[in-house]
């Protein structure tokens, strides 16, 4: 029987030594640090609530949420992925359930004091995001919480700050406190040292009467404040619209692209007075183009007043129906005969530009259509029409009045004729029934005004009918005729 042999053969060798030098041995292989020191790890887990980061040491460190970054309520996978180095805080080695728990906002914290304590030193620049509007001002991440006040963001009092959330801006540091965690910005003092020389040079080649482009940056009660090009001028609520308006928002909001006239330039106070009506047409300069005496509009009632009726005709623009051109009949009591609110449609009669005044009648716009006639003239309707030195209408280009036909390639005019033809049709045909539903009251509003009913003459009052004006419209030309035939499906 062969002999055992005691002697087991080793399978390893230790060269570390006893078990206590093993212990330190594998002790000497995790990170020694205390509460409030800099780590650096990997992330290797992100929860809902928090994250975990490989560090070397003998548990994974734990991150909440909440100390993920200065922003409020973010989602962790927002702000870090797996396999991110991270740097982080120590905050408490081990807390009551024995876990390592990190910051990270904290470190950046840290690193970031010493960086934004270097730059105000240096009076330098810090850049950061805009992550917050709080009351009187914005909270910006310069790797800290900034605060930039409301009255420091422009070269002037902003009110809407939330524009701003979400944009990249500059600024110089006021006041540091670490003690108090106080961090104060003015992006208008780096605005100043930024764009005073730029500022200079553009306002001494602005000159009276140019005109700009530009865009809406800021809205005011009294106006609105327009970026020229990095400088900014303001239009005051009367230069913003021909009409009356109550608040600029009315007519134009932040970001808009504008065109403007520059009305004068203070070198002394570096203010730019700009305006935007006077790049558009004045409203009663285009509606005295566009209107002739004669002409039928459509109209609304605005005011009734003793000695008659104001109608607007158009958009700021109201004309005045004296009570003599309300019906044909006296009217004692002009509410008889309109109400306010009511649609109505009336001649023009006159139109004043250099007073700005309209007159208008109901009475001669009721007389000058029979609502029974077919007898249609859309020049009193509004169509453009030219005429010749002996009163003979001009055809549109691309029209043919031998053929009666359109020739090839005017097929644009042709739509825009047709397309203004119809327009005055329509309106025709809308006038006939308002002049149909004024007769049947008739008997009713004279009752009303305390007079008996009066016979209605229609056909003999007007001056503008198309029998009563044989030369100088479009409805008495036999070349045309076919054509309106053709539009009216006839």
């Amino acid at each position: 029987m062969a002999q055992n042999n005691n002697e087991v053969a080793k399978v390893a060798i230790n060269d570390i030594g006893t078990e206590e030098d093993f212990i330190k041995a594998v002790d000497s292989t995790i990170k020694n640090f205390d509460d409030g020191d800099l780590v650096e790890g990997t992330v290797v887990k992100i929860d809902h609530d928090e994250v975990l980061l490989d560090i070397g040491y003998k548990t994974e460190g734990v991150i909440p949420s909440r100390e993920l970054s200065i922003k409020k309520d973010v989602d962790p996978d927002e702000v870090v992925k797996v396999g991110d180095t991270v740097e982080a805080l120590v905050v408490t080695k081990e807390d009551k359930e024995g876990r390592l728990i990190l910051s990270k906002k904290r470190a950046q914290y840290e690193r970031a004091w010493g960086d934004i304590e270097k730059i105000k030193e240096a009076d330098g620049v810090v850049e950061g995001t805009v992550i917050e509007a709080v009351k009187g001002g914005l909270i910006v991440d310069i790797g800290l919480r900034g605060f930039l006040p409301a009255s420091l963001v422009e070269m002037r009092r902003v009110r809407d700050l939330s524009p701003y959330i979400g944009q990249k801006i500059e600024a110089k540091i006021l006041e540091l406190d670490k003690n108090r965690n106080n961090v104060v910005l003015s992006r208008r003092q780096y605005l100043e040292e930024t764009q005073s020389e730029v500022r200079e040079t553009f306002l001494s080649q602005l000159k009276k009467g140019q005109i700009r482009e530009g865009v809406v940056s800021s809205i005011v009660n009294f106006g609105a404040f327009v970026d020229l090009g990095g400088v900014d001028g303001l239009i005051h609520v009367s230069e913003l619209s021909w009409k009356h308006i109550d608040h600029p928002s009315e007519v134009v909001k932040v970001g808009d692209k504008v065109t403007v006239e520059v009305l004068d330039v203070d070198l002394d106070r570096e203010r730019i007075s700009l305006s935007l009506k006077a790049t558009q047409e004045d409203p009663w300069q285009r509606f005295a183009r566009t209107h002739v005496p004669g002409q039928i509009v459509k109209g609304k009632v605005t005011k009734i007043v003793q000695f008659g009726v104001f109608i607007s005709v158009e958009d700021g623009i109201e004309g005045l129906v004296h009570i003599s051109e309300l019906a044909n009949r006296h009217v004692e009591n002009p509410e008889t005969v309109v109400k306010p609110g009511e649609t109505v449609f009336v001649k023009v009669i006159d139109v004043d530009l250099d007073r700005r005044r309209i007159s208008l009648s109901l009475k001669q716009a009721n007389d000058s259509v029979d609502p029974a006639s077919e007898d249609f003239d859309p020049a009193l309707y509004g169509m453009p029409a030219e005429y010749d030195e002996e009163g003979n209408y001009k055809y549109p280009e691309g029209f043919d009045p031998n053929t009666n036909e359109w020739l090839a390639g005017y097929e644009k005019q042709r739509e825009e004729w047709e397309s203004q033809y119809a327009a005055a049709h329509d309106l025709w045909e809308e006038h006939k029934e308002f002049v149909a539903k004024e007769l049947e009251h008739a008997e009713e509003s004279a009752a009303a005004d305390g007079q008996g009913a009066k016979e209605e003459k229609v056909e003999e009052v007007s001056n503008y009918s198309s029998e009563s004006t044989s030369n100088g419209t479009l409805a008495d030309s036999d070349q045309l005729a076919a054509l309106r035939d053709q539009l009216l499906g006839e």
